[in-house]
């Protein structure tokens, strides 16, 4: 089955420091040659520490923050820079995003409705025409309009605020909405309530998610499938509750293994992974997560594993797993017991 959404190549370099010529003397190496795909109606997780790139890969999507290179295609369109690709204004009526601060994302100056609205009236939709899609979309996300319609984000709460930003999402119509750790600021029993009506507003519209998150638990709730980053690349991708039985990736299993123990019984007196994530300005050689890897031999500092296929949808770069790599000893995945739930 051919992807719904496909990036390629993405890649974004943030310069730092001049020197006499005004030239950046170095640069963050913030995302680079990020690849994945998903399917129509699908959610897609992205996961990984902070500082990985999972943000900035959603900023670029959207071209709020432009990519150095890098395709991104949608239904078989590519949308960008560069011969025979359509504008990134056309990709936006197709692809909108929910930010984590729902209060900083909201004009304070604009009532409930004018937010709303706003889109709709900017893509050619009349007063009376985007007034009525607002307060339809505030019903649809759990909001009387009656109520809330006059409102500013002040007055409401982080909650109701994270509702009001879903409608907007929504208010143009698009079919992928990018959710940036959309949930991770609400507290625990709103979470959920805002995980259901994602879920409810996905099958209703027939949307299709990226869903950006630290919370490991949450995305494998809500995703099919699931990518983890690491330091600006993507070390692991396939089908959820695959990866969470069984992690082929060292560092996917360090995350695992880092969730909070369901049972006193089950805790660990030692941390999983330790270190901090090398400095994005000089990565190591090689593969990335060698400095803090347990299984890493010296061809890992020398050679950079590619994104193996290694069967059922799942990728890996990880010398480990890759059969014929050169590494010493070829390791079988293994699995994991209990898989983690929400």
């Amino acid at each position: 089955m051919t992807a719904f959404l496909q990036v390629e190549g993405l890649q974004k370099y943030f310069p730092i420091g001049k020197n006499f010529l005004g030239r950046p003397t170095q640069v963050v190496k913030a995302v680079e040659d990020v690849s994945f795909a998903t399917e129509r109606g699908k959610t897609l997780g992205i996961v990984g520490e902070s500082g990985c790139g999972k943000s900035t890969t959603a900023r670029l999507l959207m071209d709020l923050s432009p990519p150095d290179q890098g395709r991104i295609t949608i239904d078989g369109q590519a949308y960008g820079k560069g011969a025979g690709r359509k504008p990134i204004t056309a990709l936006r009526k197709r692809m909108q995003m929910v930010f984590q601060d729902s209060y900083a994302s909201l004009n304070a100056r604009l009532t409930i409705e004018e937010s709303i609205a706003f889109g709709p009236k900017i893509n050619g939709a009349s007063d009376r025409e985007a007034s009525t899609k607002a307060r339809d979309l505030l019903d649809r996300v759990g909001l009387d309009p009656d109520n809330f319609i006059r409102r500013y984000p002040h007055e409401l709460s982080g909650g109701q605020r994270q509702r009001v930003n879903i409608a907007r999402a929504l208010a143009i119509d698009p079919e992928i909405v990018i959710l940036d750790e959309a949930v991770s600021a609400l507290d625990k029993s709103v979470q959920a309530q805002v995980l259901n009506l994602l879920a409810d507003l996905k099958a209703e519209f027939d949307l299709t998610y990226l869903f950006i998150s630290h919370d490991l638990n949450v995305v494998q709730y809500v995703s099919d499938d699931v990518i983890v980053m690491y330091l600006g690349q993507v070390v692991e991708s396939g089908p959820a509750q695959a990866m969470y039985s069984t992690p082929a990736h060292p560092y996917t299993a360090a995350l695992l293994s880092a969730l909070p123990a369901l049972h006193p019984k089950d805790r660990k007196t030692r941390a999983p992974l330790e270190g901090d994530p090398p400095n994005p300005i000089s990565p190591p050689s090689g593969c990335r997560f060698h400095p803090r890897c347990p299984f890493a031999e010296p061809m890992c500092a020398e050679t950079v594993p590619l994104l193996a296929d290694i069967g059922g949808g799942r990728h890996v770069a990880c010398h480990m797993r890759v059969p014929g790599s050169g590494y010493p000893d070829v390791r079988p995945i293994v699995t994991v017991a209990p898989s983690p739930t929400a």
